[in-house]
């Protein structure tokens, strides 16, 4: 494929992708129960005898409904604009969204990139309207949808 009509298509996958993204995790593709289940337990509530697979059914049950959203956009932008697309690049592309989505919405994983990276307030961050896990959450989550994005068009 052509250098720019590979860029169109990545551009077209990505802008998908990430208007998908936003619609998928805050209006069609979790429940309420989901959003408030899915993290993982805080190290205190483990050793107070909770499991720690405790939120693994709510999470995964947001990231499947979250997918069949991102695929039906993704189907519905095939339809109308011709993207390369192989089995393999659509495969990678799915796993590797759905396997980053739900390892970062267990919320433990953000807290530690955060507390490493030396922002370990921002980890805790939770006044004036913002919540700095939910933040560094959205911005990891859109950069492994780049990623998707690469896979889809280069695989």
């Amino acid at each position: 494929m052509e250098h720019h009509n590979l860029a169109e298509a990545f551009g077209a996958v990505a802008a998908v992708l990430g208007v998908g993204h936003v619609l998928a995790d805050y209006v069609l593709g979790q429940t309420d129960w989901q959003a408030a289940h899915k993290g993982a337990p805080r190290p205190e509530e483990v050793a107070a005898g909770v499991s720690p697979r405790r939120g693994w059914g709510a999470c995964l049950a947001h990231c499947l409904s979250y997918h069949l959203v991102m695929v039906s956009l993704y189907g519905t932008l095939r339809l109308v604009v011709p993207l390369p697309a192989t089995l393999l690049g659509a495969t990678a592309a799915l796993a590797w969204s759905f396997a980053t989505h739900a390892i970062l919405d267990r919320r433990w994983p953000v807290r530690w990139i955060l507390r490493r990276l030396g922002s370990a307030g921002f980890a805790e961050l939770r006044s004036g309207g913002l919540n700095g896990v939910h933040l560094a959450d959205q911005a990891l989550h859109r950069t492994a949808l780049i990623i998707s994005a690469v896979l889809l068009v280069r695989l």
